[in-house]
């Protein structure tokens, strides 16, 4: 075997070679979420599994789902060694608004060190690291010390609807030792990480309906009968007292409390609060007493309303009472809470503390649990290694206070270790118009997903 400083120096030389991998697959615009781009999607996946084919990979194909397709790889020649499944989604979010892009969204341009385009970090350019990573290996030292395999779906940005079914009808074909996922941020371009915990996932959505005869004259009944958005007001306002903590009843009850440990290890991360304000555009940071920010984005529960609506929204003004309103809630959830018993106690919160003036439907929409990694797993232990020796500097473990559904679809299919080791930055603007990703930690990346075959093939 070469020394890791060859490999390196082929990470270094190749460097354009990579970015322009990833270029190409940047101009395909595969929007999940908008059927009017289902066929880009298709042409997405068919890309990645030619250019797997093309980089080495063994057999590369794509696999059909009831939406969209999901792409298969395997470099399987070496017989008797551990087997790591790289899991990444080709699919991206939609651009609107599209007016608040300096760039075109998948016309790739790189400007300040900085590669500009929808999917540039979430989640294309962090596969193309492992693809650069796997290239690397193969044309250096003619093999790989592990076996390798991936999975790239292309629904993960609608909530991975199909997903579920596709793991648990493939057991076979996914059978390995690990799973890696790079679909996650650094701490900071400074601190290189790994995500060990995600936050669990609930959501609901209110209906307020007031008159069956549709809307009313403010004048004529205003005082008479209730108005469906002031009856939704209140409701939301009920929700979470003024200090930031949730009041439904019992939501707190089995919530798992942070450590002495855990919590100086947090505070040691250098934070700055009003930095973090100013970068935001918010007055000040905001949230529950008696928890630091990090601590609440992380490791505390959450029950936020994401949209809202109801009467008029035209030109000018008309005197109604609306006949009905609506928002959708969602809670992020911490480990050992139980998605189905925050999912009733809400629903149950929300229709006693209704006026008896309005009719409330409350519908729930999706759940899942918490993860939390073990920090101590040889697999987590030879991530941090490999992240180490990439970026020059010690790993940190840090939460995540968002969710990816396949975490916990593989935990509860496959019930085995997973490894969060994603290189994005928090400012990345995913989701939003103008998403990046820093060349310097996309290289850095690559580098570091060649070392972790070495450091996991020596640990599994």
């Amino acid at each position: 075997m070469l020394h890791s400083d060859d490999l390196a120096r082929f990470c270094d030389e190749h460097r354009q070679e990579a970015l322009e991998e990833l270029e190409t697959w940047l101009r395909i615009p595969s929007i999940s979420a908008d059927g009017a781009y289902r066929g880009d999607v298709r042409r997405a996946a068919e890309h990645a599994a030619s250019r797997m084919l093309a980089l080495g990979m063994q057999r590369a194909q794509v696999l059909e789902t009831k939406g969209h397709p999901v792409v298969y790889g395997e470099w399987l020649g070496a017989p008797g060694k551990p087997t790591v499944l790289v899991y990444g989604h080709y699919d991206v979010q939609p651009v609107d608004p599209l007016e608040l892009w300096t760039s075109p969204p998948f016309e790739p341009q790189v400007r300040d060190g900085k590669l500009h385009a929808r999917g540039a970090v979430d989640d294309k350019g962090q596969v193309v690291m492992h693809w650069a990573a796997f290239a690397a290996h193969l044309r250096t030292r003619k093999a790989l010390p592990l076996n390798l395999k991936f999975i790239i779906e292309g629904e993960e940005e609608i909530g991975s609807p199909n997903f579920d079914g596709f793991v648990a009808g493939h057991r076979d074909l996914l059978a390995c030792d690990v799973v890696v996922i790079s679909d996650t941020p650094v701490f900071s371009e400074d601190v290189p990480s790994l995500t060990i915990a995600m936050r669990g996932l609930v959501s609901w959505e209110v209906h307020v309906d007031g008159p069956t005869l549709g809307d009313q004259h403010s004048g004529l009944f205003g005082g008479a009968i209730d108005n469906p958005i002031n009856a939704l007001a209140q409701i939301v306002a009920k929700l979470k007292d003024e200090h930031g903590r949730i009041t439904v009843p019992g939501f707190y009850d089995d919530v798992r409390e942070l450590g002495p440990a855990e919590r100086a290890e947090i505070a040691a991360l250098p934070f700055d609060e009003q930095a973090e304000a100013k970068r935001l555009g918010v007055p000040q940071l905001h949230g529950e007493r008696g928890y630091t920010p990090l601590e609440r984005m992380w490791w505390r529960p959450t029950l936020d309303c994401n949209g809202i609506w109801g009467g008029y929204q035209g030109e000018g003004s008309k005197t109604i009472i609306p006949a009905k309103a609506g928002c959708k809630i969602t809670a992020r959830l911490v480990p050992d809470q139980d998605p189905a018993r925050i999912t009733k106690l809400v629903a149950d919160y929300i229709r006693s503390v209704a006026s008896p003036g309005v009719r409330v439907n409350v519908e729930s929409h999706e759940a899942g649990r918490a993860i939390v990694t073990s920090r101590e797993h040889p697999a987590t232990k030879a991530a941090a290694r490999a992240m180490e020796r990439a970026f020059g500097k010690p790993a940190v473990m840090i939460g995540m206070g968002g969710s990816i559904g396949p975490v916990a679809t593989f935990d509860r299919t496959l019930g085995l270790p997973q490894v969060l080791v994603g290189v994005g930055l928090p400012d990345d603007q995913t989701h939003a118009p103008n998403e990046k990703f820093t060349l310097s930690q996309f290289y850095g990346g690559i580098k570091a997903m060649a070392f972790l075959w070495d450091e996991l093939a020596a640990v599994l």
